[in-house]
C-alpha cells in the first residue's frame, strides 16, 4: 500500500520552507559530517578504537527526521547512529568524548561507537545487534499507547536487518494492535558489503509493508525536505490513532561500512554519481540560490562548526578515562540481584 503523495505546489525560486528551516538542516546536516570526518581521522590515530560506523552521506535523514517530530517522541536506531544522536541533541563534546572512551561521554565511555543513549530527549540507542531495535521500538510505542500519549517512536533500521525475523514478527504486532511506530528503513543500498540486489527478490523494501497492509512509501533520503515531508506525513496518520507507518528512505554512505571496510564492492562511477546529490552541498547551493543566506554568513556557519569540532575533540582528549570502579555500575550485579546465579 503506497500513501497518496499531497504536496502543496511551489513557485519557481521560492522556498518551500522558512529560511530558518532551511539553516536549521544545513547547520545540523554540517555539524554531522564535520564531526564525522573529525572522527576518522582520530580514529587513524587510535584514539578511538572498536567499530566505528560513520554517517557521512546520509545527514538529511536525521535532519528530516528532526523537523517533523515534536517533543516527546522517540528515536531508536542501529548502530550507525552518530549523526541521528547528534540531531536528538547529543552534544558534539558530549558524542566525541564516548568515542575516546573517557567518563564525559554520552554513556561514561561504556558504550563506544554504537550504544549512544540519551534518555531525557526520549533517544534510546544505538544497537550493536543487527535488527534487535525493531522490537524495542514497538515496546516503547505500545508503551505510549497503554500511558494514552500522543507520542511516537522513530524505529529505524538498515537495509540488512530488514531481513530479520523480528521485523515481521514486530510488523504483525503493530498493525494488530494500531500501535503508534514510525518503521523507518535506510536502505543505503549496501548490507555490510552486500548489495540488496544480492538479499531479497523484493529490492524495494518499502513494499513488504504490503504483506501487513501497511501504509508505506519510497522516499528521497539525499533531500531533508523530502524526509521532513514524509515524516511529517507518516506522524499525522500516527497520532490520528490508526496504526504504524514504514517509510524506505534511499540514501547512500560515501565510506565504508565501517572504518575498516575499503567498499571495493562498489564501483568508482557509482560513488561519484551519488556525491553529485550530497545533501549537505545541494542545501548549501539552495541556501545561496534562493537568497536565504549570503556567502560570508554560510561561511560564518562552517568556522563556528569547525570550532565547536575542535573543542569537541580537545574535550574529549582532556576528559579523564573513567574510573575502574566504573565496571560495577550501571550493570545488573549479582550483589544486586542475590537470585542471580552464575
Amino acid at each position: 500500500m503506497v500513501a497518496e503523495k499531497k504536496k502543496s505546489p511551489v513557485k519557481k525560486n521560492q522556498p518551500a520552507y522558512s529560511k530558518e528551516q532551511y539553516l536549521q538542516w544545513y547547520e545540523l546536516m554540517l555539524r554531522i559530517r564535520r564531526f564525522e570526518e573529525r572522527a576518522l581521522v582520530a580514529y587513524g590515530q587510535q584514539k578511538v578504537r572498536g567499530f566505528c560506523h560513520v554517517y557521512i552521506g546520509q545527514e538529511a535523514v536525521a535532519a528530516g527526521i528532526e523537523s517533523a517530530l515534536k517533543p516527546g517522541d522517540a528515536i531508536v536506531t542501529a548502530y550507525r547512529q552518530h549523526g541521528t544522536a547528534i540531531g536528538r541533541g547529543v552534544t558534539t563534546q558530549a558524542a566525541m568524548s564516548e568515542l575516546f572512551g573517557k567518563a564525559t561521554g554520552i554513556v561514561k565511555g561504556k558504550g563506544g561507537s554504537m550504544h549512544f543513549f540519551l534518555a531525557e530527549n526520549k533517544y534510546f540507542g544505538g544497537n550493536g545487534i543487527v535488527g534487535a531495535q525493531i522490537p524495542i521500538g514497538t515496546g516503547i510505542a505500545l508503551a505510549e499507547k497503554y500511558k494514552g500519549t500522543d507520542n511516537l517512536c522513530v524505529t529505524m533500521f538498515g537495509d540488512g536487518a530488514a531481513r530479520q525475523g523480528a521485523l515481521y514478527e514486530s510488523f504483525n504486532m503493530a498493525m494488530t494492535w494500531k500501535l503508534p511506530v514510525l518503521y523507518i528503513v535506510e536502505n543505503n543500498g549496501y548490507a555490510m558489503g552486500t548489495s540488496v540486489a544480492r538479499t531479497s527478490n523484493v529490492q524495494e523494501l518499502y513494499k513488504i509493508g504490503n504483506a501487513f497492509d501497511m501504509p508505506s512509501e519510497p522516499v528521497d533520503g539525499m533531500n531533508p525536505e523530502s524526509v521532513h515531508e514524509a515524516v511529517s506525513r507518516a506522524a499525522e496518520h500516527i497520532r490520528a490513532g490508526k496504526g504504524p507507518y514504514f517509510l524506505e528512505i534511499n540514501t547512500y554512505r560515501y565510506k565504508g561500512h565501517s572504518v575498516s571496510d575499503p567498499a571495493r564492492y562498489r564501483s568508482k562511477d557509482e560513488v561519484e554519481e551519488y556525491k553529485g546529490k550530497d545533501p549537505v552541498k545541494t542545501t548549501e547551493e539552495k541556501i545561496l540560490r534562493l537568497g536565504l543566506a549570503t556567502e560570508a554568513e554560510i561561511q560564518e556557519i562552517k568556522d563556528a562548526i569547525k570550532a565547536e569540532i575542535e573543542a569537541a575533540v580537545k574535550f574529549a582528549e582532556e576528559s579523564p578515562y573513567p574510573d575502574a570502579s566504573e565496571l560495577y555500575t550501571d550493570n545488573y550485579t549479582q550483589k544486586d540481584y542475590p537470585f542471580i546465579r552464575d
